[in-house]
């Protein structure tokens, strides 16, 4: 009886598994032998190719080379059912040793970054690089938890499920620490065109 109900139920648990690991990322490529995109103190500019956003972004702090970060990004295709991006544009850039808050405008997703570092405030200016796909509007947004969890630590903040996309983020910048802590605007994205501009 034991073989019997083996038999019947372990390929449905295997096809059952199969479609669960469809919903989630493999692991990520953040580049060859996991390479920063920056140096301590320089500016940067990294871009995802053509039709594919950021998923992934791992940073470590020094406070010793000037309170600053090393950076690194992941990207991933965006679902087929959003098609083409049909225009990608940089974001406002906000200012060095300031709070920010930035969602790409024009419903866009996030598909870079761009920083540069000011010795003279020990932070950076941040800007979003941003494309649109077609007229597909947000609707299930929230708000990632703090990274890193606290002012100096390392940061590795991963997009989980494959239809999660990140449209902005909110940053604290400590003056006694001279660092941010990030929380990521996460949605999802609607597969019919909306009416909707700006969301």
């Amino acid at each position: 009886m034991d073989l019997i109900l083996l038999c019947v139920f372990l390929p449905l648990v295997t096809v059952a598994w199969g479609q669960y690991g469809d919903y989630y990322y493999g692991p990520y490529n953040y580049g060859d032998n996991d390479e920063w995109v920056n140096v301590y103190r320089q500016g940067f500019n990294f871009q995802c190719p053509h039709g594919q956003v950021i998923v992934a972004v791992r940073s470590v702090f020094s406070k010793k080379e000037g309170s600053d970060r090393l950076w690194n990004y992941a990207c991933m295709p965006a679902a087929q059912s959003l098609g083409e991006p049909t225009e990608c544009w940089w974001e406002e850039i906000n200012r060095a040793g300031t709070e920010w808050y930035q969602t790409c405008s024009n419903n866009g997703l996030v598909a870079g970054f761009q920083s540069q570092y000011f010795p003279s405030v020990l932070d950076r200016e941040w800007q979003f690089y941003c494309c649109r796909y077609s007229r597909r509007c947000p609707y299930s947004c929230w708000l990632t938890t703090e990274y890193p969890g606290h002012y100096g630590e390392d940061m590795d903040m991963m997009m989980y499920t494959y239809d999660h996309y990140i449209r902005g983020a909110t940053t604290t910048f400590s003056a006694v620490d001279r660092d941010r802590q990030w929380k990521f605007i996460v949605c999802r994205m609607t597969e019919y065109d909306c009416p909707f501009q700006n969301v």
